[in-house]
């Protein structure tokens, strides 16, 4: 994949201000974290897009906590707003961000094969996701406008992920959102959203759809349909890095903070081998 373009899929970051804790982690210490580590290993990344829940209750310390972090990064960085985001807050911080001419953060660019086309998922007085008739008229048009290949960016899936807590406040506007896509879905490379910060990767009605973790707190795995509250761990904080060419795109997840050791898969043998498990034993490792 040699002539592949690289990005970065950054998701809920949930940055609180004045160094405090969240669930019992530091969130704006893992984006400066997540931030070093695009800026050591992915600085050919032709940009970042962060799908959502900059912040997690949208003041203004919190946003300047976020920028702080998020501008130093060298490449450009789209950002989208999510269920946790504070639409005035955001404004007063990132003045230059675009907007669709309803007002909401809305915005397309362009890679070397695909239209990306960035969609404002929020639904004001709730954690829930909406898409209303200005924002699919909007949508409509970008998607008729030309006849590129797309990439689709939301924070709230449009489609339940089985988590129950997490469907109840999937993007509610479902059909009336799915009939304008449909006419286009041929040309819909990829689907990437936000929302539920679990590593999920499947097919929508003929769409292939990916979500990264987010960077502070984790959703577990819990199927059982009875769970009415949301299940948190802290599992990894990671990333998506997204290889795209003009017929593929490859997503990886980065777990940037993960210390287990690495090794290459040429097994040694015998007398060898046990000098191996010992030197792992002694830089930290054991085994489940």
């Amino acid at each position: 994949m040699t002539n592949a373009m690289k990005f970065i899929h950054l998701t809920d970051t949930h940055v609180i201000g004045g160094d405090r804790l969240l669930y019992g982690a530091n969130p704006a210490r893992r984006l400066s974290r997540a931030v070093d580590s695009i800026i050591k290993d992915h600085a050919d990344a032709a940009f970042v897009i962060v799908t959502g829940d900059m912040t997690h209750w949208g003041d203004a310390d919190a946003y300047a906590a976020f920028a702080h972090e998020i501008r130093r990064l060298p490449m450009p960085v789209h950002l989208m707003v999510g269920n946790h985001d504070d639409g005035d807050a955001f404004k007063h911080t990132f003045p230059e961000a675009p907007r669709d001419p309803s007002g909401f953060v809305q915005f397309t660019f362009e890679t070397p094969h695909h239209k990306a086309i960035c969609l404002d998922t929020k639904l004001q007085g709730t954690h829930a996701g909406g898409y209303c008739t200005e924002r699919l008229a909007w949508l409509k048009q970008q998607l008729e406008h030309s006849d590129e290949p797309v990439l689709l960016f939301m924070h709230h899936p449009p489609f339940p992920v089985g988590i129950q807590a997490m469907d109840n406040i999937m993007m509610q506007d479902v059909e009336p959102f799915h009939d304008v896509i449909a006419p286009h879905k041929h040309r819909i490379q990829h689907l990437f959203f936000g929302h539920v910060h679990r590593p999920i990767f499947g097919n929508w009605r003929g769409v292939s759809f990916s979500c990264m973790r987010g960077l502070n707190h984790q959703v577990a795995l819990d199927l059982n349909p009875e769970t009415t509250n949301v299940p948190g761990d802290l599992a990894q904080p990671a990333y998506g890095v997204v290889l795209l060419c003009e017929d593929l795109v490859v997503a990886h997840m980065c777990e940037f903070a993960d210390t287990s050791p690495r090794f290459s898969l040429a097994a040694p043998e015998g007398e060898d081998n046990r000098a191996y498990q010992l030197n792992m034993r002694h830089e930290g490792f054991t085994d489940l």
